[in-house]
């Protein structure tokens, strides 16, 4: 007796629920989706703005225009440097953190999978603002070694705080990646007798590499927008000069759509590409089903 695939029924049937993996570049695709008449728009507004708010100003547009251009050489070369510096120190200590916590996750020692899911749970969940706090207010100004007094500037606390999140991330980045390939390869390099450690460095991680780096470019560029956070803890920074630089200029209100809008402006104009070059890697390194 044989049964057809496509009998129909008017019983009820509980169809399995489709679950939908969290998207690990939703940043990118979201900034990446934005087109390219974005930014010369906001140029073009932070230019036009002085001369609209000049009816309630005692500041012509020229006059403003040429604050802008005495402030803008100090905003790129010690403001956004900072920021770019910064995310980059931070992606680094991050990084290299996260591959081992990532690795701890998948562990198969239960103690250290338990140490590494606390670590990822602990940092991942933790407002960044909160965390770049207690780090700035633990950590000493100074360290003394062998004599000799080491002064840890307040850029370097900032790193290290926002290097916490990071971590956290990175390290779901890496087990996911790590899952992500087929368990028949895990299998297949144990009947060679390839050992544990074998398996994950010399078969299982280089595959993870492409698969990893559109989400961390992701990171990247969220890491690189979030920088402006240390301003609140008075790292001098793009958001700290402009506010120096207005508060130099005699803060008109003014001034605060031109130097606001300039960071705006810096900030999309350096992530954009970074976006875009992400959805790129994203498309050419899919699994194929």
């Amino acid at each position: 007796m044989t049964y057809s695939m496509n009998t129909k029924t008017d019983l009820p049937v509980i169809l399995e629920p489709k679950y939908r993996e969290p998207d690990a570049i939703g940043f990118s695709r979201w900034l990446a989706s934005m087109p390219p008449w974005v930014l010369p728009t906001a140029a073009v507004a932070m230019i036009l703005w002085p001369a609209i708010a000049q009816a309630q100003s005692v500041y012509s547009t020229e006059k403003i225009m040429g604050i802008m251009a005495k402030w803008l050489p100090l905003l790129v070369t010690q403001g956004f440097l900072m920021n770019v510096v910064i995310s980059f120190f931070t992606m680094l200590i991050g990084t290299i953190a996260g591959v081992f916590v990532g690795l701890g996750r998948v562990s198969d020692n239960r103690m250290i999978r338990a140490i590494s899911w606390l670590i990822v749970q602990l940092f991942r969940n933790s407002p960044w603002l909160v965390l770049l706090f207690i780090v700035m207010l633990t950590l000493p100004f100074e360290i003394r070694i062998a004599g000799t007094y080491i002064p840890v500037p307040d850029w370097m606390k900032a790193v290290f705080g926002l290097s916490l999140p990071v971590m956290a991330n990175i390290a779901e980045i890496v087990r996911g990646a790590i899952q992500s390939v087929p368990s028949a390869q895990w299998e297949a390099a144990q009947s060679l007798a390839f050992t544990r450690r074998q398996i994950m460095w010399q078969i299982i991680l280089p595959q993870c590499f492409k698969r990893m780096i559109p989400p961390w470019m992701n990171w990247y560029a969220i890491m690189t927008m979030a920088t402006p956070l240390v301003s609140l803890l008075g790292v001098t920074e793009l958001v700290t000069l402009s506010r120096q630089a207005m508060e130099a200029e005699g803060n008109n209100p003014s001034l605060l759509m031109p130097f606001f809008g300039f960071a705006l402006i810096i900030f999309f104009a350096y992530c954009y590409p970074i976006a875009r070059l992400t959805m790129r890697l994203e498309s050419k390194f899919a699994v194929k089903g």
